[in-house]
């Protein structure tokens, strides 16, 4: 059944024009509740630009911003209330332990106290909550910075970039605990990167932008439904081997040694087979070719999955 809530998150013709060049083009973003939206592209594409806006933290050239279902000019305060962030890199003090960073952001925003407890739990460090944020490894100061984001425990988180810089084992701890939150805790979480292989693993629906254009929008499935399947069947003699099959009504298309069919059911795969060697035709190869998300993530954009 199709959701017929609005957006948690929306924008219309979302732009920010710097020098007269735009950085963000005519975005309409549409993220619904629960999800975990990965905002993907190369870097320089306009990712971070875009959740500044989302936040207020810098004005639209023009379009506008709608978060829970609410326009983001009349009714920030309350919006931001209810959202968590973490852009760039995480503010701390560093000469504060991890838990006098949360008491200082609790005693402002007029928090729970037992929430500071809840969040370093979520996020692994209650056991480095006594240690200074300036000897905190890379991936537990970003484990902070996500803390912070999560004090309040709101509907939406958005976070930028959050396993930069972080090595195999800290982006994996990210990754678990970022796909955790829907769930568990009701949140919806907004997140970019330039790494394919990330928000393949962790997002259930994404959008590709790339030159401030966003190119794509949509599930996780149904990106990876853009994936045609090819079978290549290789035989000594493909003219041949074509004719035969036109003559049963099939259309390969020739390449090299090879013929080439997309859709191809494996019980027709098997017919296709068993009747060419039966006209004396062998089959040397069959072969099953996916486009993978990198192919069409590359086809998109024109760059490398990771720039």
């Amino acid at each position: 059944m199709k959701n017929m809530s609005p957006p948690i998150v929306e924008t219309q013709n979302l732009s920010k024009t710097y020098g007269g060049i735009h950085r963000v083009h005519n975005v309409n973003l549409a993220v619904q509740t629960g999800q975990i939206f990965g905002f993907l592209g190369p870097n320089g594409a306009g990712k971070t630009t875009t959740l500044k806006m989302l936040l207020g933290l810098i004005k639209p050239t023009e379009g506008k911003v709608k978060v829970f279902g609410k326009d983001l000019d009349r009714h920030r305060p309350n919006i931001l209330n209810n959202t968590g962030s973490l852009i760039e890199s995480p503010s701390y003090y560093g000469h504060l332990t991890g838990y006098e960073n949360l008491k200082v952001m609790q005693r402002l925003r007029s928090l729970p106290g037992k929430n500071i407890d809840k969040v370093l739990k979520i996020v692994r460090l209650e056991n480095h909550k006594h240690k200074k944020a300036d000897q905190y490894s890379l991936g537990m100061k970003q484990r902070l910075g996500i803390a912070m984001a999560l004090l309040a425990f709101p509907s939406l988180l958005i976070l930028d970039e959050p396993t930069n810089g972080l090595d195999p084992a800290g982006i994996g701890e990210i990754r678990e605990l970022i796909k955790s939150l829907p769930e568990q805790y009701g949140i919806t979480v907004v997140l970019s990167s330039h790494l394919l292989s990330e928000i393949e693993q962790i997002a259930t629906s994404v959008g590709i932008i790339n030159d401030g254009k966003l190119l794509f929008q949509g599930t996780m499935q149904s990106l990876q439904a853009a994936n045609k399947v090819t079978i290549r069947f290789k035989t000594p003699d493909p003219a041949r081997a074509e004719k035969i099959l036109q003559s049963q009504g099939y259309l390969p298309k020739v390449q090299g040694r090879q013929l080439l069919f997309t859709h191809l059911p494996d019980e027709e795969v098997s017919y296709i087979n068993r009747l060419l060697v039966e006209q004396g035709l062998p089959v040397t190869r069959i072969e099953e070719q996916k486009k993978s998300l990198e192919n069409i993530f590359l086809e998109l954009t024109g760059k490398e999955r990771s720039l």
